[in-house]
Order: C-alpha cells, then sequence, then structure tokens
C-alpha cells in the first residue's frame, strides 16, 4: 500500500439537484480544497439547485489508517468505533480521539478474502444490551470461508470482553460466497431477529456472465428441509437467534425460508429507521435504489432495474444465450448484446413488484451512451462515466437516511420517503460506511484501502489514487439542518 497522504483532499462539489423523486438529478465535481497537515477544509453542499455552496468552511481529520478494506463501521457504547476489516480480517477497535488501533479479533487462516474481491471479514452487528450488564455483550459477524474448493459465508456469534471477541458460535453457516455482489450487512432488528443481505453474486455479469442469476429464484420446501442455501442469493434474510426460519417469514414458492424479502442485485446498505427496514442497492450501470423493504415484496431484479419504466435496461439473460454463452464476449450495455442472447423489457416482467423510492437520480433515457465520453476517453474505465453512483452503505440516526457512495465518494443525507437528499461530502475516496458520534455532532467515514477499482477524481475524471485508502475519517454533522 502506498504511503497515506498527511492532509485529507476533501473536495467542496457543487450542489446536487434534490428533489429526484423521478429519474432528475446529477452528481458534479468542484475546486480542490485547500490542503493542511492533518486537516482539510470542506464545504457542505446544500439540497438546492447547482450553484457554488456559499456555507462556511469546515474541517476534517483523518482519525486512522492503515486498515484493510474497512467494511462495516458502529460507534460502540464503550465509546470506541468497532470496524470489520473485510481483507485485514479483523475486527479493531479505534479510539475516535486518539486513532489508536487494538484488535479485537483476528480471522487470518479462517476467514478468506479473494484478491480484490468483495469477500471477507463482512458485516456485523452488536446486540441492543451490549454493554448494559445484562450478559448480552454479544456481535454477530458474517463473514466467508473456504468450503472445499468453493466459497461460502456464515453468520456466528462472538462474546466481547475486555475489548476481545472469543467464544464462536455458528448461527447459519454455508450460506453462498462469492468474490463479487456479497452485500452482507447484518442487522439485530427491533423484533429481535438478525436481518441480512445477499447479494446476486454478481452471475449475469462480468466474468460471471454465463451463471445464472437467481435473485428471482426461490427455494422448495425440500431444498429448505436439506439446508441448501443455494438461491438465497439476491435477497434479504430473517433469521431467529440460534439460525432456524422465524414461524411468521413469509411463505414464498410454497416454502417457508429464512427470505424475507427478494428480487436485489447488491443491497450494499441495510438499516432500521424504527420497525421500518431500508436497503440502498447498486444498479447495473443505472437505477441505483433506496428500497423500503416490506415482507415476502419482490424488488424486480433482474427483469427490472428501477423503476418498471423501460428506460435504459434492458435483460439480457446470458446465462441462456442460444448456443451457449462461453463463445460470446461480453458487453454490459444493456442496448446491444448479442443475437443469441435472450432479451426482456422491464413491462414484460409481470409479476408484482415493490418500486423503489428513488433511484439518487440515476434513471436515464433509453439512448444513454454508455461508451466513451470527453471526461471518460479510455474504454477500459468508461463505467466511471455511467450514472451509476455504487452505493456503499446506508445507516438510518433519527429521520436522517444517510448513503454513501463508492464511486463518487460521497456522503448522501435523504429523507425516509426518498423525495429530497443533498450531497454532504466529497473525497478522492471510495467511502464503505459511516457511523455517527451519540451526541450526533461528528461523522466518520470508513473508506475501501487502495486496489483496482476506480474513482471519481478532480472534474469527474477516473483515477485509482485514492487520497485516504483504508482510514477512518472525521467531518462535523449538523443533525437538526433542514433539507
Amino acid at each position: 500500500m502506498r504511503k497515506l497522504p498527511v492532509a485529507l483532499a476533501l473536495i467542496p462539489a457543487a450542489a446536487l439537484i434534490t428533489s429526484c423523486s423521478d429519474n432528475g438529478g446529477t452528481a458534479s465535481g468542484g475546486s480542490t480544497a485547500a490542503r493542511q497537515a492533518g486537516v482539510v477544509t470542506a464545504e457542505p453542499v446544500q439540497s438546492q439547485a447547482p450553484q457554488t455552496p456559499q456555507t462556511p468552511q469546515t474541517q476534517a481529520k483523518v482519525v486512522t489508517d492503515g486498515l484493510g478494506d474497512p467494511y462495516e463501521l458502529t460507534y460502540g457504547p464503550d465509546g470506541q468505533l468497532w470496524v470489520s476489516e473485510k481483507s485485514g480480517l479483523k475486527v479493531t477497535r479505534v479510539d475516535p480521539q486518539s486513532g489508536a488501533k487494538s484488535t479485537a479479533l483476528d480471522l487470518t487462516g479462517k476467514a478468506f478474502h479473494s484478491q480484490d474481491g468483495q469477500d471477507g471479514v463482512l458485516g456485523f452487528t452488536l446486540h441492543p444490551d451490549f454493554g448494559k450488564g445484562k450478559d448480552s455483550d454479544y456481535v454477530y459477524l458474517a463473514y466467508t470461508y473456504k468450503n472445499g474448493s468453493d466459497s461460502a459465508t456464515k453468520i456466528v456469534r462472538y462474546t466481547s470482553k475486555d475489548g476481545q471477541l472469543s467464544d464462536e458460535k455458528p448461527i447459519l453457516t454455508g450460506l453462498p460466497g462469492h468474490n463479487q455482489h456479497q452485500s452482507a450487512r447484518l442487522r439485530y432488528g427491533p423484533d429481535g431477529k438478525l436481518y441480512y443481505t445477499i447479494g446476486d453474486q454478481g452471475h449475469n455479469y462480468l466474468a460471471d456472465y454465463c451463471l445464472p442469476n437467481h435473485a428471482q429464484d426461490l427455494p422448495t420446501a425440500a431444498q429448505v428441509a436439506a439446508s441448501d442455501w443455494s438461491l438465497y442469493q439476491g435477497k434479504v434474510l430473517r433469521i431467529n437467534l440460534d439460525g432456524s426460519v422465524p414461524d411468521d417469514n413469509p411463505e414464498l414458492n410454497g416454502a417457508r425460508s429464512h427470505i424475507y424479502a427478494y428480487g436485489m442485485r447488491n443491497p450494499n446498505g441495510m438499516d432500521f429507521g424504527g420497525k421500518e427496514l431500508y436497503t440502498s442497492e447498486n444498479g447495473p450501470l443505472t437505477d441505483d435504489e433506496f428500497n423500503h423493504i416490506e415482507k415476502g415484496g419482490n424488488y424486480g431484479w433482474p427483469n427490472v432495474a428501477g423503476w418498471k419504466d423501460d428506460k435504459a435496461y434492458v435483460y439480457s439473460n446470458w446465462s441462456q444465450a442460444k448456443g451457449g454463452c462461453e463463445k460470446l464476449t461480453y458487453n454490459p450495455d444493456p442496448g446491444s448484446p448479442p443475437a443469441e442472447v435472450p432479451t426482456m423489457k422491464e413491462s414484460d416482467f409481470t409479476k408484482e413488484m415493490v418500486s423503489p423510492l428513488s433511484t439518487f437520480g440515476t434513471t436515464v433515457e433509453s439512448g444513454h451512451n454508455f461508451g466513451t465520453t470527453p471526461v471518460c476517453p479510455d474504454a477500459a474505465s468508461a463505467y466511471m462515466c455511467w450514472p451509476t453512483m455504487a452505493p456503499g452503505s446506508l445507516k438510518v440516526f433519527g429521520d436522517d437516511v444517510l448513503v454513501t457512495s463508492m464511486k463518487n465518494g460521497t456522503v448522501f443525507r435523504l429523507t425516509k420517503d426518498g423525495k429530497h437528499y443533498e450531497e454532504l461530502y466529497r473525497t478522492i475516496n471510495r467511502y464503505r460506511d459511516v457511523t455517527l458520534s451519540p451526541d450526533g455532532k461528528t461523522l466518520y467515514i470508513a473508506t475501501d484501502s487502495e486496489g483496482q477499482h476506480m474513482v471519481r477524481g478532480e472534474g469527474g475524471t477516473p483515477t485509482t489514487h485514492l487520497a485516504n485508502p483504508g482510514a477512518i475519517l472525521a467531518v462535523p454533522y449538523d443533525r437538526n439542518a433542514k433539507q
């Protein structure tokens, strides 16, 4: 890993059009912030039409760095920042004042992370009675492991004592695991159940374009009885604390399983706002989604991306290509698949589905240019100019919904109805997760480590040079600011 810059390059970005319950709005970059030793100047962006921000400048700092792809970030009741390290294969506690790090759990040799993959030590959640002296100092964690020659995922429980995690108790093992679209957000629900997101594992896409996508497929009663979780891809799960299926889970396809909702691509973010469950989901080239999760709900993927509007998306089922797909060259543009690949318009999908609350302004008209542009002139990196902003996480704090963008290095704040959102902070980083201090005055941001993935640099141009890889950043936050 290259040496971390002393200064944090926070870019004051031009304001975002934020009343976007339909398909409007784009993000844009701005001027470079003045660098200072250890701190950086940043300008919050208001929920207005694009203009130069006039708000007073604020300062941010690097709390700590040298983390191995921090994935989940939580401000613990012990006053420490708890962070899982996806590629570092650890759970680490960080002092938010000094930045000092201590290892709570090291899964080296037990957990598995593939190079530049989305597997490893992933999402976790604390028991709601953690730190309250009720003998419930439990941490629930998801991580991938080798299951023979295959990769799989397990959800386990640890007991915390003196800053260390021990006594691993398996809850649910043998879940799908892959190096793409893991999602792997884990939450302890207000109903005392565990909720977990699994992406579609990247099937029917890029290197795995010949694999069938199972986001719409549901297990039979026989598969559930045999603990066959292979069709859990592209789903939200609801799990009893002992790993069994809750009796009040929805019955789908004649079977009751852990599946609570389905038809999802890569729900990288999930959190509760009171009793309501929300997710943020990566779209393919367009149509990132902010969703309210309903029991038994079908969210349309891969047949529908965003709304069922036939805009700039066609379901191209490469895995069912005539004569086999192996001889075909994959092309992600939904408007130009080879003739051998069967396609289906969104409006041809007749199943009842739940529409997103918002697509963050990433829905575009058909005919959109997904090729090279003046900002992205290299075909290998043209995807950086696709409308999708690649949500990295979702956290709910009171009435605020915070969603991070990995591609644009941005924190967005939304209303729960999805009709309004604003861009708060942007840097040349990949924002993976956020958390708030207990007083709500400091926002902590976890950034991905340096890797093969690009981000938007100055002027929106693609770059692999991250300003603060593998770090936790701190910026002032005003929970009472009106959107």
